[in-house]
């Protein structure tokens, strides 16, 4: 089979990456996983460079040897300035690997500084597609028209920016607690609850990447491209342990849950892969979305009572759903609302994405 994926170079300017995250989004350390799962979305990642000196990154440097990062070392001398440096090596390194590596066909830029603007020009004259990255506090706005791309990190999903803590004036006393006793071991219970939400995360899994690949190519997206798709994402992804005996038969079970919808593909065995067409569901879908919104983070027990308030002839069934719980786990599949597990109520809890 044909593969077509584009082949990226990551190169990352992390000192300047790193420095806005932290003073613009309250990030630190620098997340590296939402860069990554948007560059697998697009292609595959074959290179990754980050450039800084790392004496001042020693905890970054630990996360990003475990995303199999190589880490290129600027020493800063004692009382002298190399502000430049790393920023020289970046580009000297990436014209190198345009030049060496034929079959790069994207260059990814992590960094938001303009100075790296002519090597997005000369990457370009090379017929290069280049991808800038940046935190959008601290980009130049000379950087993103030159590149065929810009993905801003704010924007990225998994980034959740932390607002900076406020500093109280009063003096903060300190009550030490009373020892709390250890815990008892939970009950099995506990680990089947966990089971149940990984197995629903698979489908949020392939809705989330369905939807990226969608954005970003033209045509048909393949059940085999899909799944390369995902496996980029997370190498250990196995449609096993989630108790399917192929990646097929995981389609065809969300097919049935209503969260994809297959199509004949280009060769027998590798369907199509898409969302179902807007339908009634939609109105239902919406009526859940305008009722989770008006009861802040509702319970899922009681929440179809809350429903049939507004629509008293409310029913999944007639919407092809076999259940109350399957309905909204295609309602959180397709990114509509987030369902997440309460110990302490005992149930799952429902928020919608503001």
């Amino acid at each position: 089979m044909e593969n077509d994926d584009e082949r990226i170079a990551l190169f990352l300017d992390y000192e300047n990456l790193a420095i806005g995250a932290r003073d613009g989004l309250g990030v630190a350390p620098f997340d590296l996983g939402p860069v990554a799962d948007a560059l697998a979305e697009r292609g595959r990642v074959v290179a990754r460079r980050a450039y800084a000196d790392w004496s001042a990154f020693d905890e970054d440097r630990r996360l990003l040897a475990r995303q199999q990062v190589e880490l290129i070392e600027i020493p800063q001398r004692l009382g002298v300035a190399r502000k430049n440096a790393a920023d020289i090596k970046l580009a000297v390194d990436a014209i190198e690997l345009a030049y060496e590596r034929g079959f790069i066909t994207t260059f990814a830029i992590g960094t938001g500084d303009s100075d790296f603007t002519p090597l997005v020009h000369k990457l370009r004259e090379m017929d290069k597609r280049v991808i800038g990255i940046g935190v959008e506090s601290s980009t130049s706005r000379l950087l993103p028209p030159a590149c065929d791309e810009f993905l801003f990190y704010d924007r990225l999903p998994g980034v959740e920016p932390r607002p900076a803590p406020r500093r109280s004036r009063s003096r903060i006393v300190v009550v030490e607690p009373d020892p709390v006793p250890a815990p008892e071991p939970e009950p099995a219970e506990a680990a089947e609850d966990t089971e149940d939400e990984e197995r629903e995360d698979v489908g949020k899994l392939v809705a989330s990447t369905l939807a990226g690949l969608q954005r970003h190519t033209d045509g048909p997206v393949l059940a085999s491209r899909l799944k390369r798709a995902i496996l980029r994402k997370d190498p250990t992804f196995d449609e096993a342990d989630w108790g399917f005996r192929g990646f097929g038969e995981l389609l065809r079970h969300l097919q049935e849950e209503r969260v994809v919808e297959l199509g004949e593909g280009a060769a027998q065995g590798d369907p199509s892969v898409t969302f179902p067409e807007p339908g009634p569901d939609d109105d239902a879908f919406g009526l859940l979305v305008e009722v989770v919104r008006a009861l802040g983070r509702p319970q899922l027990s009681g929440l179809k009572n809350q429903l049939r308030k507004r629509r008293p002839d409310f029913s999944e069934k007639r919407y092809g759903f076999n259940g109350f719980l399957t309905f909204v786990r295609a309602a959180r599949a397709r990114g509509l609302v987030e369902m997440e597990r309460d110990e302490d109520l005992g149930d799952y809890v429902l928020s919608v994405r503001r």
